[in-house]
């Protein structure tokens, strides 16, 4: 699996990476981010790309090989990244929404932090 997301208006930071998948990509709905509480929050996850007319797209958890941890999970979306919300968010997707925060990628070590569509 490569994984490339570039700079832009979502994530100011870019990445291109390679991990070895452990299966198939699962459509992914939710992820519990300790980004903001240490407890951690469930978050809304979608993906997001380049088409100004249409920035959402599919957000995934794919399993791989991790050198340091064994296995672990890519949250993973379009060019542009992932976004998140938290679960009690109101509103659209926006990247002017400041309850709103973009990601290249995230990676997640325990499967019951997602929430599969």
């Amino acid at each position: 699996m490569f994984l490339e997301v570039e700079s832009n208006p979502n994530f100011e930071g870019s990445y291109f990476v390679r991990f070895k998948e452990l299966g198939s990509p699962r459509l992914l709905t939710y992820v519990k981010s300790y980004e903001r509480a240490s407890r951690g929050e469930w978050c809304h996850v979608t993906g997001w790309c380049d088409d100004l007319d249409q920035p959402l797209c599919p957000a995934y958890a794919q399993k791989v090989e991790d050198s340091g941890a064994g296995t672990t999970f890519i949250i993973f979306g379009g060019n542009w990244g992932i976004r998140l919300k938290p679960e009690s968010a109101a509103g659209e997707w926006s990247l002017y929404n400041a309850e709103q925060w973009g990601e290249g990628y995230l990676s997640i070590g325990e499967e019951r932090d997602l929430r599969f569509a």
